[in-house]
């Protein structure tokens, strides 16, 4: 099944769209915490997969790794939370596009979201689950990707203008190399 935002939902079911998308997003963050439950589990109960264990340095060295990944990556992720309000988890038709770090980037949570399981893997030690990261990578780019078409239907033009001057994960540069303001 192919992802629908609200308002795409909208088009098929009505007004009831943005409050089914509210639900989806809280199953789907449950789901979140269920991985990152077996994340933990998989350090218990490895499989014999033929991959060390652990990472051949000490834990201390991958504790930094994830402190050195998550901490710009949390804060960003928080930003991107903040900027949004409630419409992170509850969609409304009525809202208008987001500010703040959002005139940076159009995906701050979803850029700072990614790199967490990256550092979860590192807190966990397990080059098995740093491996297993890597898969989210399509699947938060496809997410990213067909929100976009879902913001484009809920704001049309602006949205289209929003983001010839605004990057997809990282900041737009100007010819100068300068990041665009």
């Amino acid at each position: 099944m192919a992802y629908s935002g609200p308002a795409v939902l909208g088009k098929r079911i009505g007004e009831d769209a943005y409050q089914r998308c509210a639900h989806y997003r809280i199953i789907s963050s449950i789901f979140m915490f269920v991985m990152m439950g077996n994340f933990i589990l998989y350090t218990l109960y490895p499989l014999p997969i033929g991959l060390p264990r652990t990472f051949p340095w000490s834990w201390w060295v991958s504790l930094i790794a994830a402190v050195i990944i998550g901490a710009p990556s949390g804060y960003l992720m928080w930003l991107g939370i903040r900027d949004a309000g409630a419409e992170t988890m509850i969609p409304k038709k009525e809202h208008g596009m987001y500010h703040g770090i959002y005139d940076k980037i159009r995906h701050p949570q979803a850029v700072g979201e990614l790199p967490l399981w990256f550092s979860i893997a590192f807190i966990l030690h397990s080059p098995f689950l740093l491996l297993f990261s890597l898969l989210f990578i399509p699947a938060w780019i496809y997410m990213c990707l067909a929100e976009e078409r879902d913001l484009v239907i809920r704001y049309g033009q602006s949205y289209e203008e929003y983001k010839k001057r605004t990057g997809f994960w990282f900041p737009r540069r100007t010819k100068d190399g300068e990041l665009k303001q």
